[in-house]
């Protein structure tokens, strides 16, 4: 199943995020725990090379707790700062000030020097499509969140969100790339929710899930529905849709309302914390 979604918009997001990365200190990029590599969009990268650089793994409560521990340790190992989080339930979001000023001590130390001193660090809050970036700046600001409005420098109408005297924050669009290299990384992506449902072939996305939870979690699967998990994976998809009541006239099992629960059970972590790839320095 090859999977592509680029719409129009996502061009003229880019660009904008071009645009804005002069404007920040650095960059807050929110990847899936689920998938932290192929959740990852190059082309932010590419924008924010020059920048200094923080990885968020959101979502981290549905993913593999294992998992999580060694993705953060892949991603500091790269360079990188970064934390595992739960932005929704506010898991992990305590550190996350310090992690910033930890990843940005060297541009503070320079302005102490230069005699700059109460400047706000601007970051930049980066991902892709419903990887819980509203998510995270809702939490992360509370109810201290205040619109700074435009400033000097500043694109007219660009909000910036002042959390308190040491960060401002700008949110920017959810974003894809215009090509999946691998096949894989747009099942994954779509697994997640990060591409439209209406360009996936649901029935097939979900055996995947289910072939890939088989192989990787077992016990998984007939934890969560009455079923065993040994067999052909589209009889699983037909006992689950006869399990669940996805009938057609006749009662039939009907394949389209099943792939959809169980696309659903995935995506909320109801089937179980689930990673679906592991750091490239491990295998597995």
């Amino acid at each position: 199943m090859d999977i592509q979604w680029y719409p129009g918009h996502m061009t003229k997001a880019k660009r904008m995020m071009q645009e804005d990365i002069k404007l920040v200190d650095l960059v807050i990029e929110l990847t899936d725990a689920r998938a932290p590599l192929s959740g990852r969009n190059p082309d932010i990268d590419e924008i924010g090379k020059n920048k200094f650089r923080v990885i968020l793994l959101n979502k981290a409560d549905m993913a593999d707790e294992n998992m999580n521990h060694r993705w953060i340790s892949y991603f500091q190992k790269a360079g990188f700062h970064a934390a595992a989080i739960n932005a929704r339930s506010g898991a992990g979001m305590k550190q996350i000030e310090s992690i910033i000023l930890e990843a940005c001590r060297e541009k503070q130390e320079r302005d102490r020097k230069r005699g700059i001193r109460n400047r706000p660090l601007r970051a930049m809050v980066a991902g892709i499509p419903n990887v819980g970036k509203s998510t995270f700046i809702n939490s992360f600001a509370g109810k201290a969140c205040t619109k700074t409005g435009n400033k000097p420098g500043v694109t007219r109408g660009k909000q910036w969100i002042r959390l308190n005297k040491n960060v401002e924050l700008l949110d920017t669009p959810g974003i894809l790339w215009p090509k999946f290299d691998d096949p894989m990384t747009g099942q994954k992506l779509a697994a997640l929710g990060s591409v439209r449902d209406e360009v996936l072939q649901a029935e097939e996305l979900s055996v995947w899930v289910m072939d890939y939870v088989r192989e990787n979690y077992p016990g998984f699967l007939s934890s969560r529905y009455p079923i065993e998990e040994t067999g052909q994976t589209e009889l699983l998809l037909a006992n689950i849709a006869i399990s669940r009541g996805c009938l057609q006239k006749g009662g039939t099992p009907d394949y389209s309302k099943a792939a959809a629960l169980v696309l659903d059970d995935f995506r909320s972590g109801r089937i179980g914390r689930i990673t679906l790839e592991s750091p490239p320095d491990h295998t597995g």
